[in-house]
């Protein structure tokens, strides 16, 4: 069991639709992407949560609803106790200052119009963390410093730095307003691999450094390995398990987890050799019209009646192993 005190963030029941509407003058909902229909997990107090699956899937949706970028269609977010989706106005402002979020792109999450010391004061200065503008120079400076970046850079604007040194910005950003829990969307996707490296060892060092609790969303399994506790996998919109980093990749237990797991590329050529991949077949269905019972049937190779017709109950197996599979 887990001590109440030691969770941070609490998701229960998080759906997320996205209404789909037709007509011009008179617009009328026809259907709506069902995004993030109806997850439940925690983490628990400086950890790293790894959530994992292929593209489309809601990670990223999950990830701004918990933050509340998107407001949830229905269900409950908890930052330690207080339903984040019932708070509105200045108080749900000053709460975020708890809670941010780097962002997949760095080229497209910084404004162009600003230069780095403006873009990583302003949330400084939103939440009134300097009582004037040199202190507030200062603790740009001192932000640039820890993430890597030299402090005379603060007049430079976005474009005149690469992939990795934007990211860098982006994390310091996060870090601006001494947050304890970021959520890290697909940091490093967009960047050179030689460069990935170095910003999730950032990430490690910043997370011993400040004490901070981490969800970090990924679809590079190798990566999340190194870096995560805990793995969650996702798929079209539900979790479908849930556990230790090491129970995950030793026993991973849902048909779609053992076919991610497989992909995975391994260095020794002797041991890639005998292993077999599983190759799933088909298109992920849409988001739109999901199938009815278990969403990963239409694809899986162990499918049986009950999967088409019965949705798999998503409980702990034992150890706080969590899968969602009639066949487990």
């Amino acid at each position: 069991m887990t001590d109440q005190n030691e969770i941070l963030v609490e998701v229960q029941d998080l759906k997320m639709h996205f209404p789909i509407t037709q007509g011009i003058v008179i617009q009328r909902q026809i259907g709506a992407v069902k995004a993030v229909d109806g997850i439940s997990f925690f983490v628990r107090r400086g950890e790293t949560l790894g959530l994992v699956g292929e593209s489309g899937c809601g990670k990223s949706t999950t990830g701004r609803c918990i933050v509340q970028l998107y407001r949830p269609t229905s269900g409950s977010v908890y930052f330690e106790g207080q339903d984040l989706t019932k708070i509105k106005g200045q108080k749900l402002r000053s709460m975020r200052r708890n809670m941010q979020m780097i962002f997949q792109d760095p080229y497209a999450s910084l404004n162009p119009r600003m230069t780095v010391g403006n873009i990583i004061g302003e949330p400084i200065e939103i939440h009134k963390l300097a009582s004037n503008k040199k202190e507030r120079e200062e603790r740009v400076q001192e932000l640039l410093r820890i993430v890597g970046l030299n402090p005379y850079m603060s007049n430079r604007y976005p474009h005149e730095f690469s992939g990795g040194q934007r990211q860098r910005i982006g994390v310091a950003r996060a870090l601006a307003v001494e947050p304890r829990f970021i959520v890290c969307d697909e940091p490093i996707s967009a960047l050179d691999v030689s460069i990935q490296a170095q910003i999730i060892n950032l990430l490690e060092e910043l997370q011993e450094k400040f004490s901070l609790t981490y969800l970090f969303i990924a679809h590079d399994l190798s990566v999340v390995r190194h870096i995560s506790n805990r793995v969650a996998v996702m798929y079209l919109g539900k979790l479908v398990e849930l556990t230790t980093r090491k129970e995950l990749y030793d026993n991973p237990l849902h048909p779609y987890s053992q076919a991610l797991l497989s992909a995975v590329p391994i260095p020794d050529p002797v041991v890639e050799e005998k292993r077999q991949r599983i190759i799933l077949t088909g298109d992920v269905p849409s988001p739109v019209n999901p199938p009815s019972g278990c969403r990963f049937h239409t694809r899986c190779p162990q499918a049986i009646d009950i999967c088409k017709e019965q949705d798999p109950e998503f409980y702990d197996r034992g150890n706080g192993h969590w899968v969602a599979c009639h066949r487990v």
